[in-house]
């Protein structure tokens, strides 16, 4: 467990819950939803889907967070 250097703050009861929820799903899982997302985002581009090429070409910038996130979790922990 991660040493809280500002006893101040601490995590609140819903972001702790949500931390421990997402610590369970693997970290690849983020990276694959956002290989995925490319690959329907090009094959709707290819289908000259352009507008909903653009809307699902957007997310795997928010994937790969959530995979970070999830990763920071992991290995520092909350509080």
């Amino acid at each position: 467990m991660a040493t809280n250097f500002n006893p101040e703050h601490s995590e609140g009861p819903v972001a702790k819950a949500i931390e421990q929820q997402t610590a369970k799903l693997p970290s690849d899982l983020f990276l694959w939803a956002a290989v995925g997302a490319i690959g329907v985002s090009l094959t709707l581009k290819l289908m000259q889907k352009d507008k909903l090429a653009l809307f699902v070409g957007q997310w795997p910038a928010p994937f790969l967070l959530l995979g970070l996130y999830n990763k920071l979790v992991k290995l520092e922990g909350s509080d």
